[in-house]
């Protein structure tokens, strides 16, 4: 499907964290739409670095590549030989900034900061000197502990979110300088779909539930399931929100989500019923409570009406179009 009028043969695009689950799918999309655009993938790639959670620092992993025809380069976007590369060695008209320390529960602030925050003014600078409209990924982890999901009522509850907000706070400084380029970040909510496997433990719960209920486990949920909902888009919402945002009259964050929130307990009785695999349920304490969020709707109206996205997947339609990858998973990368 063509999300909008653009066409971007020979327009050169540069995709940070190309390796990773949205970024690897941002290029799957227009490489098969787009087979004389000229994409460039920068990414960390995997390695056994750890934070002090136990977690890898790196996510990006060879095998959401496959079938990439695009030029590849291997690099942390905070080493200035990088940045100074792509700024002097290439021309690009789109940069996608996917890159970024995801994990909510790391600890290691400093590392946050600077990966997330300081890299990504130093790219808006070069998308800036390049002339290349800048759309990059931001999250709905802005919002925290607050209950009103629109920009301007930001409550982060961890250094991730916190340092998503500086980079939206970035960008609208910058979009107040009336730039020549579009400036565009996409809240994004609870995301899944394919390439998330190589996230691990970070993955959504709609794949962790699948690869349990396949592998003859009884899902663990936590006590009151039915009545803890969350946000939950489908990837190829998310892919359609960015490729709406390249259109450089548009500048601003947005909310990207289905503003329909859904249940844990409804993955698992839709999983079970596409599956066909019916393992039951066990429910558990939540040892998260205080720090818990039970519920997220995006507001989507601004995304809608500036952006022209409209989500084309309820959970049910999602978790239908997911399962043959989830089977090929499992196969492929769980089953002995």
């Amino acid at each position: 499907m063509i999300y909008n009028k653009i066409d971007f043969n020979l327009k050169r695009v540069l995709i940070t964290g190309g390796a990773g689950f949205v970024g690897s799918n941002i290029a799957s999309y227009l490489q098969t739409n787009f087979p004389k655009c000229e994409i460039v993938i920068v990414d960390s790639f995997r390695a056994q670095h750890k934070f002090s959670n136990g977690n890898l620092k790196t996510l990006g992993h060879f095998k959401n590549l496959y079938g990439f025809a695009g030029e590849l380069i291997s690099g942390d976007i905070n080493d200035e030989k990088l940045q100074t590369t792509i700024k002097e060695n290439y021309k690009f008209d789109y940069i996608f900034h996917q890159a970024a320390i995801s994990d909510t529960t790391a600890k290691e602030q400093d590392i946050m900061i600077e990966t997330n925050v300081n890299s990504f003014q130093k790219l808006l600078d070069i998308a800036i000197i390049h002339n290349a409209n800048m759309i990059y990924a931001s999250s709905a982890a802005t919002y925290g502990s607050s209950d009103i999901f629109e920009v301007g009522y930001e409550k982060p509850s961890n250094v991730y979110g916190f340092s998503k907000l500086m980079m939206d706070n970035i960008a609208m400084k910058y979009i107040a300088k009336k730039p020549n380029i579009s400036i565009v970040g996409l809240r994004y909510f609870n995301v899944f779909g394919k390439n998330e496997f190589f996230k691990h433990s970070t993955s959504s719960m709609v794949l962790q539930f699948a690869l349990q209920i396949l592998s003859g486990k009884t899902p663990k949920l936590f006590e009151n399931s039915d009545k803890i909902k969350r946000d939950f888009v489908y990837i190829k919402d998310i892919i359609q929100a960015n490729i709406l945002s390249c259109d450089p009259k548009k500048s601003g964050v947005f909310n990207i989500g289905t503003a329909n929130p859904r249940s844990f307990e409804d993955i698992v009785d839709i999983l079970q019923q596409k599956l066909q695999i019916n393992n039951g349920k066990e429910y558990i304490k939540n040892p998260f409570v205080k720090q818990y969020q039970f519920y997220t709707k995006a507001n989507i109206d601004d995304a809608i009406k500036y952006l022209g996205y409209k989500p084309n997947f309820s959970l049910e339609d999602a978790i239908e179009d997911y399962i043959k990858d989830i089977k090929d998973i499992y196969k492929d990368e769980v089953q002995i």
